[in-house]
């Protein structure tokens, strides 16, 4: 999708720093652990073992990569969010409230079905600059006519 059908994008810059710091170092303590041991030391680790080691640490980093690329996107018909673990796409009729109150750690969305929705992008960590996110992604939100009902107190 052309950047120029894009109304705002946020993305949180602290934990995408540690999440790419976390994978680069985990490679480089897994690889220099790795060979550092004697061949014969290697030769110990069968192919399962291998395999199963390998799994977790591509597990691993993919979360940690997952993490780093979190993301909130609108659109002119929708919001698109990033999370670690799912990506959600609501048209704004869907989306009925935006609630970001201070102790809160993320932006947190409610949908028409009184769902309630974790922007991780939009994170207390970031600070004045998440605060303006979210203010401006609900800006954005009133005028592509989302929050028909009020905020649901949970």
């Amino acid at each position: 999708m052309p950047a120029r059908d894009r109304l705002l994008t946020f993305h949180p810059r602290i934990v995408s720093g540690m999440s790419a710091g976390m994978g680069l170092c985990l490679i480089a303590v897994f690889g220099v652990i790795w060979f550092r041991l004697s061949p014969s030391d290697r030769a110990t680790f069968d192919w399962f073992q291998r395999i199963t080691l390998l799994l977790f640490f591509g597990a691993v980093l993919w979360i940690l990569y997952r993490m780093s690329t979190l993301r909130v996107t609108a659109y002119e018909d929708r919001l698109r969010v990033r999370n670690v673990f799912r990506s959600y796409t609501l048209k704004w009729s869907e989306v009925t409230a935006l609630r970001f109150r201070p102790g809160d750690a993320w932006l947190q969305l409610f949908d028409a079905d009184d769902n309630r929705l974790g922007i991780l992008a939009v994170q207390a960590s970031e600070g004045v600059r998440a605060t303006r996110a979210a203010k401006e992604l609900a800006a954005v939100a009133r005028e592509h006519g989302a929050g028909a009902r009020p905020i649901p107190e949970k």
